[in-house]
């Protein structure tokens, strides 16, 4: 690796699971690395998240893939129904089909493991330091390194600089200084045991319910233990970006016209947390300089194709692809790795978008969607989804 990428650490703004990816990653291309971390300690918040077969192809790119592996549970299927009638629309069985063709399985998991999973991997490699406490105020981007401040004023020094914190990125105000877009789109989530969980819905499958302006999914959580759920609905309310706690009166207003099998998922959870969601129109540039962003900074997305933490632990693979051709040229790599980015993660930004409609189709509309789904075959399925769960790294700069 060339000197100037060895007499500084790279700083990583962020210890999520785009942070603590981007570590590993930038430390295997042979770089010292500092990640700056918010909270106090290291963790993470939140439920369940379902990975697709790309997202086990980049954890074992980066050499944590069977630590996540032992903490997933493995679904039989991908299944949708609709709400209002209670028809089953669609059906992809997961199984050794599913896996022979993306060469990976199809399985959920709760955000915690799979970030702890990443986590175990910094935590053994010498080469990464992590600072909690850190909200950044202020980044500096020189032709020969970065500076970074912190809320008491203490500064960072480094080499080059990693945007990894999140949709509400201060990395991202700095180097692209756009706006996000709020959706309208509310979603609340919990977990609940797996005595709690309705016994006609205790299915080994990630399931969604889709309805006018809304839809409910559930899926098993470690080991069948608990069962994470998951509703959205179309805010009736002009929303503001941000997360606090639910109520059940709320999400029971938005869900009167569904069947009684989905309407018992409402009913359940003794808790919610609510999200008013947003995403950004997809950027044509994530940095400048020895600058650059990933994971959520750099294409936050709505949840419908269920698919952030995967492309930002494919954006850690494709950064480290990209130092090793240019052999430690920082810049050189940043650009390289923006250039072969920016377009699939824009495709995914705006077909969540657009799945989020479909998902949510009503009237006439609706009717459509179902017709359009059902009775498709497993490998029709397969064909449409190649372009997302067929990512492999040894392409990822073709």
């Amino acid at each position: 690796m060339a000197a100037q990428a060895q007499d500084k650490p790279v700083l990583v703004v962020g210890g999520g699971i785009g942070g603590m990816s981007a570590a590993l990653a930038l430390s295997q291309a042979g770089c010292k690395v500092e990640v700056l971390e918010q909270a106090s300690e290291i963790g993470e918040i939140g439920a369940g998240i379902q990975l697709g077969p790309n997202a086990f192809t980049a954890l074992d790119a980066l050499g944590v893939g069977e630590a996540a592996r032992r903490r997933a549970v493995y679904t039989d299927f991908l299944v949708m129904h609709d709400a209002i009638d209670e028809a089953e629309v669609a059906t992809i069985p997961v199984g050794e089909a599913f896996r022979t063709r993306f060469g990976n399985p199809y399985a959920v998991i709760h955000r915690a493991d799979i970030h702890l999973s990443i986590y175990e991997g910094v935590q053994n490699d010498p080469q990464i330091g992590v600072h909690t406490g850190i909200r950044v105020e202020a980044i500096d981007i020189g032709p020969d390194g970065v500076r970074v401040t912190d809320q008491k004023g203490r500064v960072f020094e480094g080499s080059a600089l990693i945007g990894a914190d999140g949709g509400r990125s201060v990395a991202r105000q700095t180097l692209v200084g756009d706006e996000h877009r709020v959706s309208g789109h509310v979603v609340y989530r919990a977990v609940v045991s797996n005595e709690e969980m309705p016994a006609d819905l205790r299915w080994n499958a990630a399931s969604i319910w889709v309805g006018p302006n809304c839809h409910l999914v559930h899926y098993p959580l470690r080991g069948g233990e608990q069962y994470n759920i998951v509703v959205t609905f179309h805010s009736r309310d002009i929303e503001e970006w941000g997360v606090r706690e639910g109520s059940r009166e709320e999400v029971m207003s938005y869900f009167e016209d569904i069947g009684a099998r989905p309407r018992q998922l409402l009913a359940t959870p003794l808790s919610w947390k609510r999200w008013a969601t947003a995403d950004r129109d997809p950027a044509d540039h994530w940095g400048h300089g020895r600058a650059t962003l990933l994971g959520d900074a750099a294409h936050p997305m709505l949840q419908y194709l269920a698919q952030g933490a995967a492309l930002a632990m494919e954006d850690a693979v494709t950064l480290r692809e990209a130092l090793r051709v240019c052999s430690g040229d920082l810049e050189a790599a940043f650009r390289l790795y923006e250039s072969k980015r920016i377009a699939r993660t824009a495709r995914v930004v705006l077909s969540a978008r657009e799945m989020g409609r479909i998902y949510h189709a009503k009237g006439v509309e609706r009717l459509v969607r179902n017709d359009m789904w059902r009775g498709r075959t497993p490998e029709r399925f397969y064909d449409a989804l190649e372009w997302l769960y067929g990512w492999r790294p040894e392409q990822c700069l073709a």
